[in-house]
């Protein structure tokens, strides 16, 4: 990706960030397919969060996806990134994925910084336990478990890939 791709993305990602907003409506769909913890967990992610979920499950339906093991995991793969990763957060460790570890560790010494940064690096299992706790199915687990380095060879890709483009 160019460099001028990959800042018009991140700036599209962080409008985003700020103007996420779940409806009601949406809320009430996942009634169907979804079981309470399942919920209780979607409910307990920042709005950002839910809204990524949502616009990942949405573009794996888009690419015929039906699997609801694979849906759930394009739902809550972000669940652990929790409250404490804020937007900031979010933004230096971006840099560091573009610009390199040196970054991270600049932003490592920033107060307050540390333990969301290690939350960012860690929240794929962090998410996969929680999943594993809302009663998930394991391949959902797994799916959530390896989102950065998929190793389902038929829908762990479309997940990376739903997740990078929304």
């Amino acid at each position: 990706m160019s460099q001028i791709s990959w800042w018009v993305s991140k700036t599209r990602r962080f409008a985003g960030h700020l103007r996420a907003r779940v409806t009601a409506d949406e809320l009430a769909a996942l009634e169907a397919w979804t079981t309470p913890a399942q919920r209780a967990l979607f409910a307990s992610m920042p709005v950002a969060d839910q809204r990524h979920g949502l616009d990942v499950l949405a573009h794996l339906r888009a690419e015929s996806v039906d699997d609801p093991d694979v849906l759930l995991a394009g739902l809550l793969h972000d669940a652990g990134k929790g409250h404490a990763v804020r937007v900031w957060h979010r933004i230096a460790w971006s840099l560091g994925e573009r610009y390199g570890p040196r970054v991270r560790g600049a932003a490592r010494r920033i107060p307050g910084f540390a333990g969301p940064l290690d939350r960012l690096r860690d929240h794929a299992e962090i998410s996969a336990q929680m999943a594993a706790g809302a009663g998930c199915p394991e391949r959902t687990i797994e799916l959530i478990r390896h989102q950065a380095e998929p190793r389902d060879p038929e829908y762990g890709r479309l997940l990376k890939l739903a997740d990078e483009s929304c």
